[in-house]
């Protein structure tokens, strides 16, 4: 395989390489780490670089010509570390002090992750609309709850209920609209702007548990609206 081939590859395993840190950090998830930010807070990080990573090696591969079946298994691999996992731990580590063994539940989320990135590698309709929440949305979702937990301490039945709720969104018929914008026409695009405006104004008054208001508002556009 050529070098050229590798570029965005090589791109993908910086996500994974987040996303396997994420998860060492949620397991330390109240203890004092980098900069003496506290475990949590430092998956929120990794998580976000994880991100970045799986945007650019997509966007990399395009421009260079290198896009391969190879990286699309190797990207979907390493989106269940860092946006299917990571979380799960996430939620894990939040529950388990007061939870005892039902915390367990909380490995729903990399389960349904895992059955969404599968029907999406075999799935050719989902170029322009998702079937069911996408896993980076699903990360997104669980950094603003467990920000908004760590400060309001809510029920276990919330959590539990909620984890069952989203995971399920993921493997769900639900057809999600894209972010990426093809053309510019009004009855094209309205939908993207009203979530990503709204996000924003969300994590501008409430903080990073905007993001998961505005994930919220992502399921509310697309179960309302014509795909």
């Amino acid at each position: 395989m050529c070098i050229k081939n590798n570029i965005p590859n090589s791109i993908t395993c910086i996500n994974l390489v987040c996303g396997a840190m994420a998860c060492i950090a949620a397991g330390k998830f109240n203890e004092s780490l980098c900069l003496g930010l506290p475990g949590y807070q430092v998956a929120y990080i990794l998580i976000a670089s994880a991100a970045v990573a799986d945007f650019l090696d997509g966007l990399v591969a395009r421009a260079i010509g290198a896009v391969s079946a190879i990286g699309k298994e190797l990207d979907s691999l390493c989106d269940l570390v860092s946006f299917g996992l990571a979380p799960a731990l996430l939620m894990y580590n939040l529950m388990a002090a007061n939870a005892g063994h039902i915390a367990l539940v909380a490995i729903l989320i990399a389960v349904g992750g895992a059955l969404r990135l599968a029907r999406f590698n075999v799935d050719t309709n989902q170029a322009t609309t998702f079937t069911g929440l996408p896993i980076p949305a699903n990360a997104i979702f669980w950094i603003g709850y467990t920000a908004f937990a760590v400060r309001h301490p809510l029920p276990l039945a919330v959590h539990c209920v909620t984890i069952i709720i989203v995971s399920w969104l993921m493997i769900s018929p639900l057809r999600m609209f894209s972010l990426k914008i093809h053309n510019f026409s009004i009855g094209e695009v309205w939908r993207q702007c009203t979530l990503i405006v709204g996000t924003i104004i969300a994590v501008v008054v409430c903080g990073l548990p905007g993001l998961a208001v505005g994930i919220t508002l992502y399921v509310i556009l697309a179960i309302f609206t014509k795909q």
